[in-house]
Order: C-alpha cells, then structure tokens, then sequence
C-alpha cells in the first residue's frame, strides 16, 4: 500500500467523501485481492477484482458517511489471497 492512513479532516455530516489508497504488486506472482472488511455501515469499499500482475497496482476506495457529530476513526482491513493477515487502512476526520 502506498498509503495506509488518511486524514479527512473536516467533513460534513450525511456528506459522503471517498479516498482512493493504491496498491503495487511487488512479489513475483499475481495477487488476487479476496475482500474488503470494513467496521461499520458507514464505510463502504470498492476495490480491484481483477488479478494484479507482479509490477502492476490496484486499488481501494473507501466512502465514509457520517451521521454522528464528532472525531471518528475507521479501520479497514484488506485481504490478499497470498497473506495470512490483513493489510489495515485508517480513515479519521472530525464530523460538524
């Protein structure tokens, strides 16, 4: 992952905003990303289906939509066919 924590700031309540984290594929085999597990209903992942070539990149895009006033923060957890364990992403912010 080239990122794996992002920083939304200030977002609007019942405002959904997104943020696309990219991926490289730098073993020697394809990689198949399995699924994107979330932690609430809140967040939403979309993300590359197709198998990644050694060398090429991928991606995962997250939309948050706040309903509750306050600082938040959301953990992601990404599965690849050739890990154990799960790659984590981070989104936070503070909801007005």
């Amino acid at each position: 992952m080239t990122e794996q924590d992002h920083d939304f700031g200030e977002v609007r309540s019942r405002r959904p905003v997104s943020f696309l984290f990219t991926f490289k594929n730098i073993s020697k085999d394809t990689i198949l990303l399995q699924t994107v597990r979330t932690t609430c209903g809140c967040t939403a992942a979309r993300y590359t289906e197709e198998p990644v070539p050694p060398g090429d990149t991928g991606e995962v895009n997250i939309e948050y939509d706040a309903e509750q006033n306050g600082s938040f923060r959301k953990k992601i957890r990404v599965f690849f066919d050739r890990q154990r364990k799960p790659e984590i992403l981070w989104i936070e912010g503070e909801v007005n």
